[in-house]
């Protein structure tokens, strides 16, 4: 099994998580701008509708794994596998990609093995999350500014343990793209239309979101209560 040494600590790959709660909301954002956001990587945003792209906001409480405890914020999008033919219509996200554009945390163990291990965007933020009512809320600030305050509204109950189907992250760091096998298993997952409520603050990465096109209405929202993980080995694109 391979390992590495980060912080003098050692760790062994796959990484996993045992314990997270995620939320998520999917919003339709323009293609044309998300596919010059997202150019330095060499990946195209998948349109999943003509002239629409999808950009996915979500908040993540690690509450048990190998890289500790620690809040995650992520900005991320949708793309066409490298080298896939034809284009991922609506109905066909599976065949979807995520590549990961920012990805700030509060601890600076993660951030040093996320950019060390797989090349993720991990920055240190201020990320404040509120778990513990009927909706959940993230209020992220960087560097004193505040980028956004996202609230979704959990939906109807996905019943049972779900194995979602194997996804690839994609990151890119220091001019190199990168494919990360990630698997998720959720408990308490709950999905629906909407549901989600942002506020964009004076950051750049609002002003960022705000080019995007960002609609009041997300395509749907989602939420898992109890979600294990795991990061494989990454290898360059």
């Amino acid at each position: 099994m391979a390992s590495h040494l980060i912080q003098g600590r050692t760790v062994g790959m796959p990484v996993r998580v045992r314990d997270a709660e995620v939320c998520s909301a999917f919003f339709p954002v323009r293609a044309d701008a998300a596919r010059a956001v997202i150019a330095y990587s060499g990946l195209d945003v998948a349109e999943v509708l003509p002239g629409k792209a999808v950009c996915v906001l979500l908040f993540v409480d690690y509450r048990d794994g190998d890289l500790d405890t620690y809040h995650e914020f992520g900005m991320a999008f949708l793309v066409r596998p490298p080298g896939a033919a034809g284009s991922v219509g609506l109905g066909d996200l599976r065949r979807a990609g995520v590549f990961v554009h920012w990805l700030p945390v509060d601890q600076a163990f993660t951030l040093e093995a996320g950019r060390t291990l797989w090349g993720f965007p991990k920055e240190l933020a201020d990320i404040e999350l509120r778990l513990g009512s009927p909706y959940k809320r993230c209020v992220l600030r960087k560097d004193g500014r505040l980028v956004l305050d996202l609230l979704i509204k959990p939906g109807a109950p996905v019943p049972g343990a779900t194995a979602m189907a194997p996804l690839d992250a994609y990151t890119h760091r220091e001019g190199v793209t990168r494919r990360v096998p990630w698997t998720v298993r959720a408990r308490g997952a709950r999905i629906r239309p909407g549901g989600a409520l942002i506020r964009l603050g004076n950051h750049p990465i609002a002003k960022e979101l705000s080019e995007l096109g960002l609609p009041k209405r997300a395509m749907f929202s989602s939420s898992i209560s109890r979600a294990a993980m795991t990061f494989g080995e990454a290898t360059q694109v």
